[in-house]
């Protein structure tokens, strides 16, 4: 990276593109092929550049460098800024930390700032240095708006996946860490859901442009994807509903666990309860007391005891208690 500059390359129009550094940057003409400028918005260079060098009116420079994005098109005479999200796929990062990217499109040049690196982007630059990337700016926006949709697809059948597992290891095993998992599970799912409904929108506002930047090809691989990111939003929502039934089914679990461990507590506090009350009656240290002078008085308080046990327990078994 190149003072805030990820990559700057310069399309030859047949799948390609050339890197280009600060320098080609300042000198680059229209005529010399379609540009994708790629910033890091953190660094005091990008900021320097959009503000100053870029020619973009003060409001698109604005929205590439706001700190916090939604899924929206906008419409700028002939140019359009389009701000997108895509899932955090970084090796121990959580999925639902969505990625923004933003981009500024007109006829000859791509603008777009990020913070963090979309796992989409790098597949797009990967296939221009390999000669088999898109080759004008609609395609490049299909095509990232299209491996945006794979890679939430990945995520999604991930966490049904999950959703599932602790369906089956709710049924068979209740404890906290089920419910802690299953809240988890709940979170991500509300979370995904809130980028990839408006992102579904952007699309169509996409497809509802009657501009001829987007040919028939680009506008295909765009309604494709809308389709497929419906489908995933019908998948989050199903997810979403089994994860709650699964938390209700263990949370009912565990609920009528501890009543049945409370009536246990209960029937013993029953039945020890009048034993006590007898023992403690005849542990009182005073005088007078039935058969203090009787050998065989111990023997007899023990069975009468025994005697009552059974006798509370015959009750509660015949009122259905037991």
């Amino acid at each position: 990276m190149q003072h805030g500059l990820v990559h700057a390359l310069l399309f030859d129009g047949v799948g390609g593109a050339r890197q280009l550094d600060w320098s080609e940057v300042a000198s680059w003409q229209p005529e010399q092929g379609m540009l994708w400028l790629h910033f890091d918005y953190t660094e005091a260079d990008t900021r320097n550049w959009l503000t100053k060098r870029s020619g973009l009116p003060d409001m698109a420079v604005e929205a590439l460098l706001s700190l916090e994005t939604r899924p929206r098109v906008s419409a700028l005479g002939e140019a359009h800024l389009v701000n997108l999200r895509g899932v955090n796929l970084t090796p121990g990062a959580q999925p639902e930390d969505m990625i923004a990217i933003r981009l500024w499109l007109d006829q000859n040049r791509i603008i777009s700032t990020q913070r963090r690196t979309l796992k989409a982007v790098i597949d797009i630059t990967d296939a221009l240095q390999q000669g088999t990337g898109p080759t004008s700016v609609g395609s490049v926006l299909a095509d990232l708006l299209d491996r945006l949709t794979w890679h939430f697809e990945d995520v999604i059948a991930n966490l049904e996946e999950r959703v599932s597992e602790l369906e089956d290891f709710s049924s068979a095993s209740v404890n906290s860490t089920g419910m802690a998992n299953i809240a988890d599970l709940r979170r991500q799912t509300m979370s995904l859901r809130r980028y990839l409904n408006p992102q579904r929108e952007a699309m169509a506002r996409l497809l509802a442009d009657t501009g001829t930047w987007l040919g028939e090809p680009e506008r295909l691989v765009i309604r494709e994807a809308a389709e497929r990111l419906q489908r995933l939003l019908e998948d989050l929502d199903l997810a979403r509903e089994h994860a709650t039934i699964a938390q209700e089914d263990l949370h009912s679990q565990l609920s009528d666990r501890l009543n049945r461990r409370m009536y246990a507590l209960a029937v013993i506090t029953g039945l020890f309860l009048p034993l006590t009350f007898i023992t403690g009656l005849f542990g009182v240290n005073l005088g007078g007391i039935p058969g203090s002078s009787n050998e065989q008085a111990f023997t007899l308080f023990f069975a009468l005891t025994v005697v009552f046990a059974l006798t509370l327990t015959v009750l509660l078994r015949w009122r259905r208690w037991l």
